[in-house]
């Protein structure tokens, strides 16, 4: 083994793997946010296994994303040690409960630090975990879901199809307050949504989207979410696959990346203590495109924390 200590320094090298470049490190101090990898999936899926490979796929497609977003900010949010990449949790995927303890233990450090987790999936399940730990941290958390499928679906256990199901009954979240938004498609069972909102969830199905407009869909968001610490989960899936191929569920009928960006960008000023994207799959991706996605809607993510804790310090208000 290399003794670092007497090591020759070697110049002109730049750091390989993290998102977009960004500092690599094993901790984190307050203000900042923690890139983080959940690789891992439950591995019951019948045919399209592989949203494991997420998060290097996800990393490695940073190299086509460029910091400066002129629709929200005209800077770069990397700036100074804004931003670091811990690496991937170390899980096994299959094994549900060690994994998600797993997952569930880095997200508390980070939170408890003063740090905003934006973490990288890895399958739907991921989420729970990421629940789990910031609603400890962040009572009254307030999710907002947006995926074509509302994963809060009848059921014991923890599955794709339950995450938001258990966080629910564990009071992770402020139910009344949270929203799925985008649900479309065909579905495994009878009456998922009606579940759902008898969960306590509200529903805003992908039809209504279209039909209510989106300025109306997010001043509602905004009504329920405005002043509360709030945690956004982003299922790939959500983009139609002609745009987004790579993920766990293809669901026909989606927006475009277009029309996504525009739903992020009407969060503008909530205070994201948390994010998380999901489902990307890299063997069932064209070209990278998907991951290529994934970090274009991790960039918007990025810009959305730091305007959101502005938004908190300007109205005085303490770290929720």
């Amino acid at each position: 083994m290399t003794d670092l200590s007497t090591a020759t320094a070697v110049p002109n090298l730049v750091e390989v793997g993290t998102f977009m470049g960004v500092p690599r490190a094993r901790g984190v101090h307050a203000g900042q946010v923690a890139i983080l990898g959940l690789p891992f999936d439950c591995g019951t899926h019948p045919t399209r296994i592989g949203c494991r490979q997420g998060p290097a796929a996800f990393r490695a497609a940073s190299s086509e994303v460029r910091p400066f977003y002129p629709p929200l900010a005209d800077v770069d949010p990397r700036a100074g040690d804004a931003v670091v990449d811990l690496g991937d949790v170390r899980v096994t995927s299959s094994e549900v409960g060690p994994s998600l303890a797993a997952i569930e233990a880095a997200v508390a450090a980070i939170a408890e630090a003063g740090a905003v987790p934006l973490c990288v999936g890895g399958d739907g399940t991921t989420t729970l975990p990421v629940l789990r730990a910031l609603g400890r941290r962040h009572p009254g958390l307030v999710l907002i879901h947006i995926d074509a499928h509302t994963d809060s679906y009848p059921g014991d256990g923890v599955n794709t199809g339950t995450t938001f199901s258990r966080a629910a009954d564990e009071g992770a979240v402020d139910v009344g307050r949270s929203f799925h938004i985008g649900a479309r498609g065909t579905l495994p069972i009878e009456g998922a949504y009606d579940y759902t909102r008898s969960v306590g969830f509200r529903v805003v199905t992908g039809a209504d989207v279209r039909r209510r407009g989106l300025a109306d869909v997010l001043a509602e968001v905004r009504a329920a979410a405005d002043g509360r610490p709030v945690h956004l989960s982003f299922d790939l899936d959500y983009i139609d696959p002609s745009a987004a191929p790579g993920v766990a569920t293809p669901t026909w009928g989606g927006p475009s990346p277009a029309e996504a960006f525009d739903l992020l960008h009407g969060l503008d000023g909530l205070d994201f203590v948390g994010v998380d994207i999901n489902t990307l799959s890299p063997p069932h991706d064209v070209a990278g495109m998907t991951a290529m996605l994934a970090g274009h809607v991790a960039l918007i993510a990025l810009h959305l924390i730091a305007r959101g804790s502005a938004a908190r310090g300007n109205r005085g208000g303490p770290p929720s």
